[in-house]
């Protein structure tokens, strides 16, 4: 039996405020924040006969909204959502998002910055390509798509433990790669 239930008929009063902060704070754009948010709304209303009550709804809503966000820089981008790419790892040197950084800022956007982007996104998808299928696909739906850890657990019927030795295993093999062939 699930857990929680879906009233679409509070969504905008108690979610709205919510849903549009956490996407100003990643696009930066109050017109195109909106949009996203209500293509969220729409999206959750078309598959609400998939919501399995597992999750809550903002968690839910959620998850949609972070699909949206990534759609949208693919869009904006022309290789499949370099700008929204993150790899998070720990070194002994560094810490920290080390691929976000190198990306150009998708709003100020120049010749070169294009050229840039264009190049990191065949290394990063370059790189992807050579990863073991498995490693691969976890690190796409975790770190490029930005999926919650218990629905890629759920859809490649693995344990969390076990996603998070894929996830650190593709990072460390992309860092080496990206070492080799883009820095």
């Amino acid at each position: 039996m699930p857990k929680h239930e879906l009233n679409p008929n509070t969504w905008i009063d108690r979610y709205s405020d919510y849903l549009f902060n956490y996407t100003i704070s990643r696009v930066n754009d109050r017109e195109m924040a909106k949009d996203l948010v209500q293509d969220t709304f729409f999206a959750a209303l078309k598959s609400m006969k998939n919501f399995k009550g597992d999750a809550s709804e903002r968690t839910w809503l959620i998850a949609i909204l972070k699909r949206k966000i990534i759609d949208y820089y693919r869009k904006i981008n022309s290789k499949k959502g370099q700008a929204e790419v993150r790899i998070s790892y720990n070194s002994d040197e560094d810490e920290g998002d080390w691929l976000e950084e190198r990306v150009a800022d998708p709003f100020d956007k120049t010749a070169e910055d294009a050229l840039e982007n264009d190049e990191l996104g065949d290394a990063i998808f370059n790189c992807l390509d050579k990863l073991p299928e498995k490693q691969a696909t976890v690190f796409r739906m975790k770190t490029i798509e930005g999926l919650e850890t218990e629905t890629i657990c759920n859809e490649l019927n693995i344990t969390a433990s076990n996603l998070w030795v894929i996830v650190h295993r593709a990072r460390s093999a992309m860092a080496d790669c990206m070492e080799k062939n883009w820095f």
